[in-house]
């Protein structure tokens, strides 16, 4: 089961996360810390994955934004892990037609949207990029 996903840039700042298991905001932020600099402090030629606490992280870089998913350590698939990182920045990217740091951070309900598309309750529920940005290209064809 996935337990969170952060996005986060290279400077370590926070610009998007979902958990789905509670943790208070003072463990959430103590959690968000030590992750983030363990996997900043990472070079490219180190694996993708580590184990922190009771949690195996896997994360990936794409352009100036790390994706950081949290799971149980041994119920989930790295490599699955991996793609779902994958579908989700694709998906990201065909929404906002090259998604950068600034899209996630002027748009956060819509990343959050397409995010909860994807996963629901730590589960992954859909990994088609047309199922899943049907709904929100409808909520914006109608805000229209």
């Amino acid at each position: 089961m996935i337990k969170f996903i952060l996005m986060v840039n290279k400077q370590g700042q926070t610009r998007l996360s979902s958990y789905y298991e509670w943790l208070s905001i003072e463990e959430r932020g103590a959690l968000e810390a030590e992750i983030i600099r363990k996997c900043l402090g990472r070079t490219e030629r180190q694996c993708s994955f580590m184990e922190y606490r009771n949690y195996r992280v896997i994360y990936r870089r794409y352009a100036s934004l790390f994706f950081i998913v949290g799971v149980d350590q041994k119920e989930e698939n790295e490599l699955g892990i991996l793609e779902l990182i994958h579908a989700l920045v694709e998906t990201l990217d065909k929404y906002f037609e090259q998604v950068c740091e600034l899209d996630i951070m002027f748009n956060l309900e819509k990343a959050h949207f397409i995010l909860d598309e994807i996963v629901m309750n730590g589960a992954i529920v859909e990994t088609s990029k047309t199922n899943i940005l049907q709904p929100i290209l409808l909520l914006d064809k109608n805000s229209k």
